[in-house]
Formats: structure tokens, sequence, C-alpha cells
């Protein structure tokens, strides 16, 4: 099967290239998934998982890429929930191959049914998006109706699903970016929109959550603006300043069939959607993981196209 595949940890973004892989082997309670669309995230390379298995030892070539939509060709040993046949998709292990190649392993528990009226290359942009939403709102924030959430990064892929959920919820919402993506923001429903180029951080008032997906000196400034009993929310980084009468949590996005299942749901029913930007073929992944490019949206890799009508 055709995968890229990194080899060098050295090489950066020249170590990436579209090569030849042997077809993966389906272990206990693992599905094979013929990938239609993936989704990566730019920081992979500089991941452990991506280097090393999850007893330190290298598992070089691998593949990165950790979201994926697809129809299950095989099942390994003892699974349930998921059939042949059956379009699928979800995330596959940080410290495995992954997405972007033709074929992927994964653990039938991460991947959720995938109605047939789904697009996968929608379906391919939800998984660490909407989870991380999900998870960081309300698992560790416990927003609740008619609180405020202060979301950096609105219009981002995690930021924009994160606003729209928190508005379903009936909370307050105050999102963050650069000047560029203010309309996008508005539009996905943020209450007030804060320019971080232009405007002062404190002038976003006191929230009941604050989700932070930038790190760095904006996670230290928004410690002072969790309201007293409150959370500080991050995947950045674990926060180095606390808020003073609240909480701070950072934490890595799980797999959650259950949710996954609820979040396509809204997604078919028009509640959320996933931003999607650029859409390419499997050769020109390696060009999307440059480094300072900035397009709206998430980038989907189209991986297969199923011969028999199957949408993708």
């Amino acid at each position: 099967m055709r995968a890229i595949t990194v080899r060098d940890r050295d090489a950066g973004l020249a170590g990436l290239s579209l090569t030849d892989m042997p077809y993966p082997h389906a272990a206990e309670n693992d599905v094979i998934v013929r990938v239609h669309a993936a989704g990566f995230t730019p920081g992979e390379l500089d991941w452990p998982g991506t280097w090393t298995d999850r007893a330190g030892r290298d598992r070089t070539p691998s593949v990165p890429g950790h979201e994926l939509s697809g129809v299950v060709a095989e099942l390994g040993y003892g699974t349930t929930g998921l059939s042949v046949g059956q379009r699928a998709f979800g995330l596959a292990d940080w410290t495995r191959n992954g997405s972007l190649a033709e074929y992927a392993a994964v653990e039938a528990r991460t991947l959720a049914p995938l109605p047939a009226d789904i697009d996968h290359t929608l379906a391919a942009a939800l998984p660490i998006s909407g989870l991380t939403a999900w998870q960081g709102l309300f698992d560790h924030g416990r927003l609740a109706t008619g609180q405020t959430v202060l979301i950096h990064g609105a219009a981002g892929g995690v930021g924009s699903i994160a606003v729209q959920l928190a508005r379903e919820a009936g909370a307050r919402v105050i999102g963050t970016g650069r000047s560029d993506a203010r309309d996008r923001a508005l539009a996905l429903g943020v209450d007030v929109f804060l320019d971080l180029q232009t405007e002062k951080l404190e002038d976003a008032g006191e929230a009941d959550v604050v989700f932070d997906v930038i790190g760095g000196d904006l996670l230290d400034r928004s410690a002072a603006l969790v309201r007293a009993g409150g959370t500080l929310v991050s995947i950045a980084m674990p926060p180095k300043v606390r808020p003073r009468d609240g909480r701070a949590v950072f934490f890595v996005v799980e797999p959650d069939r259950a949710r996954l299942t609820d979040l396509v749901a809204r997604l078919r029913d028009g509640r959320i959607r996933p931003i999607v930007g650029d859409v390419r073929p499997l050769a020109e992944a390696p060009a999307a993981f440059a480094p300072g490019r900035r397009t709206p949206g998430k980038t989907i890799i189209r991986v297969a196209q199923d011969r028999t009508g199957d949408r993708s």
C-alpha cells in the first residue's frame, strides 16, 4: 500500500515521503480501515509517539496522521461493534502507524459508525477537534448553561467546534484570534471577538471557563481572567500560572466512541460543522505539514475513492 512515512527525526519535513509500506496487521480488537480521508496535526513530527512505541522503542519508518474516515476492510480477533464493509471514522493510536495511508490498523474502540450521508472529508475533520472541544468544555471545564467561556483560537479547528458546542449549551462565548479570523468567529456565534493583534486580552473580562489552545504567555495571562470557582483548561501545555480561586487543567484528548457517535449526529442535523480548508491528495501531504502555512480551516488529505460509489 502507499503511505506517507517519516524515517529521520532530524530531517524534519524533508524526511516525509510517499512510499510503499506493507499492508497492516489486524491485532486483537483491531480493524483495518480502507482510508478515504485523513487528518493530521502539523506538530506531529515533534511528538515522541511519532518515533517510538509505548515501550520507547524506535518504530520508524512510521506513518503520521491520527484522524481518519473510511470503510472497514478487515476485523481482528475479538473485534466487536463494527463489521466489514461498514463506514467508520475516528482516531488512530498515538504510538502506532496512523491515517496517512491507504490502509490503517486501528483499535475498534476508537472508531464510531459513520452514517451514509456524511462525507468522509467532513468526518475526518471531526475526531480530534470535536472530542477535544467537548472534553475541554464539559468534562474538564464543567461549563454550564448561563456561564461565560473564553475560547482562544475561536476560528481554528478545535476552537470553532468549541464555540458551536458552547453556544448550543447556552453559554456566553468570548472568542479570540487574529484580525482575519473575526468574521469567521462571529459567523460561528461568538458574542464578543477579541483581536489579539490590536486589543488587550485583559479587556475580555472574567469568564467561568477559559479554553486555551495556544499556550505560552497567552496561557499565563489567561489565569487572571478566570472567575472565582472557574477553570483554566489548556491543550497546549500545563498551565504554569493558576487562577487565584479556581482550577487549572491540562489534558490530552482521549478516544470515546459514544461521544463520536453523538458528535456525528450533531454534524448530521446541522448543530455543528467543522471548518475544512484545503483538501489535498495523499502525494501532497508532506507539503501540507509546512510550518507557518496558514489556511482557514483544517487541511484534509483525500486518500481513496470507493469503487462502489460510496461518498468521499
